[in-house]
């Protein structure tokens, strides 16, 4: 008996399974090069340029997530990292700050794509990630200006407000806004403008939502920047003022972007490669508004694929018929109770002069976990 053709079947076989195998490594390391992230900064020690001992690797080619663009401006502007990672870091904070009390709480899962695969979603989500991530860079940039920390920058060199009175000095040290919007702008948006998606498909419709969405943040910390002053003069008499331009705190920044997400708007890819209404009854989205392209997974169950970690051992408010409420934050599936202790400040004292004196009291709490 003939066993050849026997034979050439099962090498064709072996071969499409080994086809096989290497296309789906393939498309393996495609998703993870795509999932890395400047974001990843926020989890990388970076030393400041001067601390490298001559030999030692450049700076730019250990910082892993950066795009082609992004390690061009590294290498231009090496003091700055630190910094870009001190905002991401700040905007990941307040990301997981303001999704709190919601299914989807904004966490992190390692250290290349940060949050993982539901970043793949155009949800609202990750519009507000996108949005809160730039202004994080605005803000610290900004503030490394003023601090004299960058080379290539200082104060802030704004115009006098005209509606500030005459004798009012203008000229203190203020935080450079512009410079942190400018510089933010070239970096974050970077690896958005390298990508060279087909005019019209769903990949472009993504490139599009990111930067319209990164553009919100930075206009965030820059509409909401505003005049600071100092008094001057005999005790305290306020006969004089100095003033300079200063950066809102973050939470507010963080506040007004958790309006922005509330108000999102649902965006599709038009016949002119453009983003456009889902709904027309709408008013176009302005440079400060977020948009999505995907609907958002409801996230209460984990999914591998979608990315979404599930509610499954989330604290849980019993009472509240909010987001943070049993009911709502465990999906419907129940919830466990449990007892801890709870330790807390109490029964403070002032005593002059001049602190505060505190008793440590324990209490028993009851808990409620999600099942």
């Amino acid at each position: 008996m003939d066993n050849r053709p026997v034979r050439r079947r099962r090498t064709g076989a072996v071969r499409h399974l080994l086809l096989a195998a290497a296309f789906l490594a393939c498309s393996s390391q495609l998703l993870a090069v795509d999932a890395n992230s400047w974001w990843s900064l926020a989890l990388t020690p970076i030393q400041r340029p001067e601390m490298y001992i001559i030999g030692a690797q450049p700076l730019c080619s250990q910082l892993s997530g950066l795009s082609q663009g992004q390690r061009k401006l590294c290498q231009l502007y090496q003091d700055h990292m630190i910094y870009i990672g001190d905002g991401a870091k700040t905007g990941i904070k307040e990301c997981q700050y303001q999704f709190r009390q919601r299914r989807w709480n904004c966490s992190t899962v390692d250290n290349t794509s940060v949050f993982g695969r539901v970043m793949q979603i155009g949800s609202r989500e990750t519009a507000f990630t996108y949005a809160v991530s730039a202004a994080g860079v605005v803000n610290a940039i900004s503030r490394a200006c003023r601090e004299g920390e960058l080379s290539t920058c200082g104060c802030s060199r704004a115009a006098r407000p005209r509606d500030l009175p005459r004798d009012w000095l203008w000229g203190g040290c203020g935080d450079n806004v512009h410079y942190g919007y400018r510089f933010a702008r070239e970096f974050v948006d970077a690896r958005e403008r390298e990508k060279n998606y087909p005019r019209g498909s769903p990949e472009h419709a993504r490139t599009l939502m990111n930067l319209q969405n990164n553009e919100a943040g930075r206009q965030a910390v820059y509409n909401l920047a505003n005049v600071a002053c100092k008094c001057h003069g005999v005790s305290g008499s306020c006969s004089l003022k100095t003033c300079w331009l200063q950066l809102a705190d973050f939470r507010r920044v963080g506040e007004f972007l958790k309006e922005k997400y509330d108000s999102a708007a649902a965006m599709r890819i038009g016949r002119k490669g453009k983003l456009e209404l889902v709904d027309k009854r709408f008013n176009t989205p302005t440079p400060e508004d977020l948009v999505y392209i995907d609907p958002s997974p409801d996230y209460c169950l984990r999914n591998e694929t979608t990315g979404s970690l599930g509610t499954q051992g989330r604290l849980c408010n019993k009472t509240s018929e909010g987001m943070d409420g049993c009911e709502l934050m465990c999906c419907g599936r129940g919830y466990d109770q449990f007892k801890t202790y709870k330790h807390e400040r109490c029964h403070c004292k002032f005593h002059w002069c001049c602190y505060v004196k505190c008793k440590r009291c324990t209490t028993l709490v009851d808990q409620f976990v999600c099942k």
